[in-house]
């Protein structure tokens, strides 16, 4: 090989790898901002006030007329997330925790369940969802985003955690910073009892073993045209066609970090539909953790490397190397305990087949 070619493949490596840092870095500096680092405020007219909830169309858990006095004089946390996404199943069994910690002491847990896909603005599936999760608080639908709007979000998840006057004291997106969120919540609740000369009743923490992610891991992959406009990844060269049914053929090369297609699918604003009778997906990645969110009833066989995956790495969807697609939600594929690299193939044996994305840990 001549040298300036070694050298030009070189270079590449080290920019592939440095672009791949910084994209990490920066995401997971993003997901953990915190508006108020301090909870001593002079001059609380300084803060915002949480925003009066307009748009909700339904409630879960509470009522509308109950739902009105649930605010005032109590310490709220604001919880925006949605079904679906892995990021914010990671965080309820924390929540879930502080609202049966804290719920007689002045703490009052709203989830606001603002949909990602379509599917997840049925109250029905969300009903499921919270029953599946053991959600006790009150959750409302804010399925045209006004909520979402009135906070200025764009994360999934974001909690803002407001104080009795409703100025809000903390604004935290993504997973993690648990502790940290639950001295706020203490500290809070700690404020409002000052005036009778109460405490709270315990100022632990909530045990509970936090996910630990992979340091370096595949991104999510959507395929949605609408959804991957600006990060798209999919592989073959038909590409995305906006609204048309696209008979999509392997190439012989895979490039890593890219899904691949076999067979004939719907381009969807939000995902894929399978339209013929059998179809393909093919995926290099770098992962511990590997799931889907699908729709339909259709049966996958999930082969890891060419062959059917092992009982030792299978996620908790699969049976026997296969999963059975019967709601849309989120499936959990693979599990390791740590990152590995794997070409993924998903065997489709139902033309009742949608899918929206990939997820990783």
């Amino acid at each position: 090989m001549k040298p300036e070619i070694k050298t030009a493949i070189i270079l590449s490596i080290i920019i592939t790898v440095g672009v791949s840092s910084l994209y990490i870095f920066y995401t997971e500096i993003d997901l953990k901002k915190n508006t108020t680092n301090e909870m001593k405020v002079e001059d609380k007219k300084q803060l915002e006030k949480s925003p009066e909830l307009h748009g909700i169309k339904g409630y879960i858990n509470t009522s509308e007329d109950k739902f009105k006095n649930l605010i005032d004089g109590n310490v709220v946390l604001y919880d925006f997330w949605t079904y679906s996404c892995i990021n914010c199943i990671r965080t309820l069994p924390y929540i879930t925790a502080w609202d049966e910690k804290y719920r007689e002491q002045g703490l009052v847990i709203i989830g606001i369940h603002t949909p990602e896909f379509e599917f997840e603005k049925n109250k029905e599936n969300v009903i499921e969802a919270v029953k599946k999760f053991s959600i006790n608080y009150p959750v409302v639908l804010d399925n045209d985003k006004e909520i979402w709007n009135e906070f200025e979000n764009n994360y999934w998840p974001r909690k803002y955690i407001a104080d009795h006057e409703g100025y809000i004291r903390f604004d935290h997106i993504g997973e993690g910073a648990y502790k940290e969120t639950e001295k706020v919540i203490q500290e809070l609740l700690q404020e409002r009892l000052q005036k009778s000369g109460q405490s709270i009743s315990n100022a632990d923490v909530v045990d509970i073993d936090e996910y630990v992610h992979s340091s370096l891991r595949t991104p999510e992959l959507y395929f949605g045209y609408k959804f991957a406009n600006g990060r798209d990844q999919l592989g073959n060269s038909e590409g995305f066609q906006n609204n048309e049914i696209v008979n999509y053929q392997l190439p012989g090369e895979l490039r890593k970090h890219y899904f691949y297609l076999d067979g004939k699918w719907k381009n969807n604003q939000d995902g894929m539909k399978l339209v013929s009778n059998t179809g393909k997906i093919v995926l290099k990645y770098h992962a511990k953790q590997v799931n889907i969110v699908a729709d339909g009833n259709a049966e996958l066989e999930i082969l890891i490397d060419g062959n059917q995956v092992s009982e030792k790495i299978a996620g908790s969807d699969i049976e026997l190397g296969k999963i059975r697609i019967v709601e849309p939600r989120l499936y959990n594929i693979i599990e390791t305990p740590n990152g590995q690299t794997h070409t993924i193939t998903i065997n489709v044996n139902n033309s009742d087949f949608a899918i929206f994305t990939f997820t990783f840990g």
